[in-house]
């Protein structure tokens, strides 16, 4: 067991854990840091991404010796960040997710909500594709994208000071199709 010095939510900790611990392990056995979920453990699902130096990275998949003295932002981190830049209240992420309902079971929300503001964080006014592109690590298992969409499309608007556009996360549908035969 070694002992490393890791920079979570803007603290510089010290903490023990044997070598071949990943991040997550660290952050959630370690240091309590529950908020990453712990899911696959091979990084197909996303639910365990935090931020490093500000971009999203799968902390299952990423060893703690290998971060030292790197900055970690996990979710417990988003709101303390928000308020240290001269904000109010929860980060506009988690503030949008809430009024849109994209919640759902919780178990995705992390990995989503900080892989959101990674983007928002990089693109000033993303497009839905890029949106969908930094979204694309993260599964949700209850299929609540389209909440998830209108949530950072809300949070683009509320940036903007605009009102988002309606259904602009929805496909294209062909209005021009033939109806349905019974």
């Amino acid at each position: 067991m070694g002992a490393l010095h890791l920079k979570v939510n803007g603290d510089e900790l010290d903490v023990a854990a044997p070598s071949h611990w990943t991040l997550l392990e660290v952050l959630r056995y370690r240091l309590g840091l529950t908020g990453s979920k712990q899911g696959c453990d091979k990084g197909d699902c996303g639910a365990c991404t935090v931020l490093l130096d500000g971009k999203p990275v799968l902390s299952c998949l990423t060893l703690a010796a290998m971060i030292e003295h790197r900055a970690v932002t996990t979710i417990e981190g988003l709101m303390p960040a928000h308020i240290a830049n001269g904000g109010t209240g929860a980060d506009p992420i988690q503030d949008c997710f809430d009024r849109c309902g994209a919640l759902q079971c919780g178990f995705c929300q992390s990995g989503m909500m900080l892989s959101a503001r990674a983007l928002l964080d990089r693109v000033e006014q993303p497009t839905p594709e890029q949106v969908r592109e930094a979204l694309s690590g993260n599964l949700c298992r209850c299929t609540g994208y389209t909440q998830i969409f209108q949530a950072i499309e809300l949070a683009l608007a509320d940036r903007a000071g605009t009102k988002p556009a309606p259904r602009a996360w929805e496909a294209p549908r062909d209005t021009e199709a033939a109806p349905r035969q019974a």
